[in-house]
């Protein structure tokens, strides 16, 4: 049968999407993480004390999915939170966040990895910047 969906840019970002956050999210669950968990375990990771709020924006969750998530993460023992003023709490990485983070990304390099190895080579160095020009928005 002859499908003319791959032609359209949207269509083929969509189904390409859609395959690499299945397989993502089938080898995070080996280790009981989400793709979710992950990244924002790697932010906080990355940006020490960072509010739920700053997190919830960068990451584009709404504050309602942004509150269960942190809680997850926080039962499980992968975050803390401590008093960055008066009001605000920020978010850290526990020593066992940590260690299940550096498993993660074990798994998420190495799945980057091979997924790079299917664009051919002279298509590698501009896949993510191109990626990347279609979502975020232009520097002013």
């Amino acid at each position: 049968m002859h499908d003319p969906l791959p032609d359209y840019p949207g269509y083929a970002l969509r189904r390409a999407a859609n395959m690499a956050m299945t397989e993502l999210a089938n080898r995070l669950a080996g280790i009981g993480l989400r793709q979710v968990d992950a990244s924002t375990m790697i932010l906080i990771e990355a940006n020490p004390g960072v509010t739920g709020s700053a997190l919830a924006r960068r990451l584009d969750i709404r504050r309602a999915n942004m509150v269960p998530l942190l809680k997850g993460l926080e039962d499980a023992g992968l975050i803390e939170r401590a008093p960055i003023d008066g009001k605000s709490l920020g978010l850290n990485l526990t020593s066992l966040g940590r260690k299940k983070l550096a498993e993660a990304r074990q798994r998420i390099e190495t799945f980057e990895a091979e997924l790079l190895r299917r664009v051919p080579a002279e298509h590698r160095a501009h896949l993510v910047p191109a990626l990347n020009a279609l979502w975020q928005e232009e520097e002013e």
